[in-house]
């Protein structure tokens, strides 16, 4: 689902480069250590410490063999059950790649084709253009140019909405792009819904199917399951954990199934070395057997998106780059010379971080319950340098220094806010004119009613969004979501029409640290009398 892939503003040069100049795997250099660094388990204690992260699972492989496979931590807060290389965690996002290589095994057998239009699969299928929905292909649901906005369309999956992934895909069509078709990247993950019924239309499985029989199961992942709802399973699994009203503490699973061909997969540190194994031996299982070809390895890390970007942080100073890109499921990008492919993943939780350095047949896994990109991209940038016997970099303690700095921008940024407030202003209209039914084409009705003599809004297809409003200044509101967990507070700014009524509602975050799979911007709130317009 939401992804913290490209979480940063990265905006400058763009640098394209043709699919096969980057991804053919050299073979791995000889000289270069097996062994993982020295002190590892220390260091991944002081990483957990520091940003307090429960439970941890790394997995390392390298020249083919797995080098490291094991937990750190605890599956859950005040709890002492350990996780292991066997505990299940939510891999979010980095099941896209996944469902990037289910299309490819139905490419491989020659009933899809990478360039063909999606109605060819899916007849039905609308984009808001229909120039587009006439030439948007395969591939492009996989690389994030269609032309849609940041994370536009989550909220009809985020949080756990009642609609049937058929329901998701067939609303797309109301979904306004934000830029041309194929002219820009922005992440997605509604087009990876499509992507799975496209899988069900030609094979007659569904995504989940599919995925569990035709990879799971040959690569005999034992622990992984394919469906998000698999984390309310007793047993191995670790319970997500978030910051929520000042403490780390255990928070509900995100259990919806609809959304899972975008990050529906739960996996352990074992299973997703195997993975790693079969990914940097270009498809091969064991021997002769492969899951797919090689071509199939250029495909996948080929770029066919390039992305924007600036330099890093001083504190980042290492992450510079002269190449940025996205494929098939995967990133694509350099780290200190060497081609790398990665993707992260993030659910209210969990984070993750998958990266492989294909010219030293290397590859880092790490797992977290807990919502801190920080520790895995410490983690994982320290085992990388030391294979690179690159000089050596205190990773840890330049990502606590942007912490604490982009926290302090933030603070400045609320306290801002709060300064230009006229807090002497009132509601143009009696509360009770605020209150009906408003109705957006793609999401469906929004109920704004009068409660505890105030103002209170409900998602109708979204049981978790419900909140009061506060009066912030004029004819804008605070939502104030009564369940703590969703952390995505925003603003509602209802308008006027000629007559003097209400005609229409705007919603955005109320802080850009608001995950932006909460894409209320993107709404188009219409005041109706009963919400019959709604789709």
């Amino acid at each position: 689902m939401a992804s913290s892939l490209f979480a940063p503003s990265v905006r400058c040069s763009m640098v394209c480069l043709s699919c096969a100049a980057v991804v053919a795997p050299p073979a791995a250099s000889q000289d270069v250590p097996i062994d993982p660094p020295a002190a590892l388990d220390d260091y991944v204690s002081q990483v957990m410490t520091a940003f307090e992260v429960p439970g941890l699972a790394l997995a390392i492989v390298r020249n083919g063999q797995v080098v490291v496979a094991r937990g750190y931590g605890v599956r859950q807060i005040e709890h002492s059950d350990p996780v292991d290389e066997h505990t299940r965690f939510g891999i979010a996002s980095n099941t896209k790649a996944f469902t990037a290589t289910a299309l490819a095994l139905l490419v491989e057998e020659e009933r899809l084709d990478w360039d063909a239009p999606v109605i060819r699969y899916l007849p039905w299928f609308q984009m808001w253009d229909p120039w587009v929905t006439r030439e948007i292909t395969v591939r492009d649901l996989l690389v994030h140019r269609s032309g849609l906005g940041l994370g536009q369309g989550d909220l009809l999956g985020w949080p756990p909405s009642d609609r049937t992934r058929e329901e998701i895909v067939r609303a797309i069509r109301w979904l306004k792009p934000a830029t041309s078709f194929r002219s820009a990247y922005a992440y997605d993950n509604v087009l990876y819904h499509v992507a799975a019924l496209v899988i069900e239309s030609v094979s007659g499985l569904t995504w989940e199917e599919f995925v569990s029989t035709r990879i799971i199961e040959p690569l005999e992942m034992s622990d992984t399951r394919v469906s998000r709802a698999s984390t309310r399973e007793g047993g191995n699994v670790a319970t997500p954990h978030a910051r929520v009203e000042g403490a780390v503490r255990p928070v509900k699973p995100f259990d919806a199934t609809n959304t899972n061909a975008s990050g529906g997969i739960n996996a352990s540190a074992t299973d997703m070395a195997t993975w790693m194994l079969v990914q940097l031996d270009s498809g091969r299982v064991s021997g002769a057997e492969r899951l797919y070809s090689a071509g199939t390895t250029s495909e996948l890390w080929g770029i066919v998106t390039p992305i924007p970007f600036d330099p890093p942080p001083p504190e980042l100073a290492p992450l510079g780059r002269s190449f940025n890109g996205y494929g098939l499921g995967f990133a694509v990008r350099d780290y200190r010379g060497r081609q790398m492919v990665t993707h992260t993943g993030s659910l209210p939780g969990y984070v993750s971080r998958l990266t492989l350095i294909p010219g030293l047949d290397l590859g880092v896994v790490v797992l977290t319950n807990a919502e801190q990109g920080a520790a895995f991209e410490s983690i994982t940038h320290h085992v990388l340098d030391h294979y690179l016997e690159a000089p050596g970099y205190d990773w840890l303690g330049a990502y606590v220094s942007l912490g604490a700095r982009r926290d302090s921008i933030r603070e400045r940024e609320l306290r801002s806010s709060t300064v230009t407030r006229d807090t002497m202003s009132s509601p143009s209209l009696a509360l009770d004119e605020f209150a009906g039914v408003y109705s957006d084409p793609w999401y469906g009705d929004v109920i704004v009613e009068q409660a505890g003599g105030g103002l209170a809004i409900r998602f109708t297809r979204t049981p978790a969004l419900v909140g009061d409003l506060e009066h912030w200044q004029y004819d804008t509101f605070l939502v104030r979501w009564r369940d703590p967990e969703i952390r995505a507070d925003a603003y509602i700014t209802f308008d006027l029409a000629p007559d003097g009524r209400i005609q229409a509602a705007r919603m955005v975050p109320a802080s850009p640290a608001v995950d932006f799979s909460y894409d209320f911007q993107d709404l188009d709130l219409r005041r109706t009398s009963d919400g019959a317009d709604s789709p």
